[in-house]
């Protein structure tokens, strides 16, 4: 299998046929499923400001983002130049998504300059702060240093869908089936002092962590999944995963505590749901 995957990346047909399957299934997936989009309204309103940001979401619930982003705005994606990251490049590229290669966890410099000069010409910028190798779900220090240089928020977004497999990949990568049933959350903004020291760009970074898994865990639940065995119980904060209406501060100590009223994530309680707080979006297929 090895030799057949440095066979595709070195014939450039055979890529760019890998890849154009790629970016079919996931417009038959996203087509032939019904999709629920929660949360958009926090990129929308930067989109509207003119005002970039970094998205942040798990190398593992990569299929289905392109589909999650609208069209009309441009975005940078860091993506690895090893042969799974050409792959991934080639595939994102059918949707109007360009690539800079590298990592924000090796070698890094280069990548976090060239990051930072997209988010300063106005353009977001899309990591996968697990990528390219792990550990999975664990975040790096790129995404919060990207962040504090360029001055721009990072938001997280996860999606799951109800008819899945779970691969047995170093990410855990979600493969979404069609004709299901599919959900985007979109998290709230996080924002990284000009001035954040080590610790504090640490504190960050921890919490990009958490509220990604909190997200996807999320995310998981609501589409029927057993969440304990994948990821730390952890709370979403007030109002996140839930629709609008959520405060905007960030700071670290603002981690829901056991008490939240959105214990969503415990391995025993469900949440009930809040017809009065969630705004959702039928999204329908492109």
């Amino acid at each position: 299998m090895k030799e057949l995957g440095r066979g595709i990346v070195r014939s450039d047909a055979l890529r760019r046929a890998l890849c154009r399957v790629i970016a079919l299934y996931i417009r038959f997936v996203y087509a032939t499923s019904r999709w629920t989009t929660e949360g958009a309204e926090r990129g929308a309103r930067f989109h509207r400001d003119k005002r970039p940001f970094i998205l942040a979401f798990w190398h593992g619930r990569l299929l289905m983002m392109p589909m999650a982003w609208p069209r009309d705005v441009p975005i940078h994606m860091l993506i690895s130049g090893h042969r799974d990251g050409r792959i991934i490049a080639d595939a994102v590229g059918h949707f109007g998504i360009t690539s800079i290669a590298g990592s924000s966890s090796r070698g890094g410099l280069a990548a976090l300059r060239a990051m930072v000069k997209q988010l300063r010409n106005g353009d977001c910028v899309g990591i996968t702060p697990d990528g390219p190798r792990g550990p999975a779900m664990q975040a790096s220090h790129g995404i919060v240093a990207a962040a504090r240089l360029a001055q721009v928020p990072i938001i997280p977004l996860t999606y799951a869908t109800r008819r899945r497999r779970v691969m047995g990949t170093w990410d855990r990568f979600h493969l979404a089936f069609p004709f299901t049933e599919g959900l985007h959350l979109w998290g709230e903004p996080i924002e990284v002092p000009a001035d954040a020291d080590d610790a504090a760009l640490e504190r960050y970074r921890q919490l990009v962590e958490d509220r990604l898994n909190a997200l996807g865990n999320e995310a998981d639940r609501r589409m029927g999944h057993d969440v304990s065995a994948l990821t730390p119980s952890l709370p979403l904060p007030s109002g996140e995963g839930r629709g609008e209406g959520a405060s905007d501060n960030s700071d670290p100590a603002d981690l829901a505590p056991c008490d939240s009223p959105h214990p969503a994530l415990s391995r025993r309680e469900r949440v009930q749901e809040d017809p009065g707080g969630q705004r959702a979006e039928e999204a329908s297929g492109r």
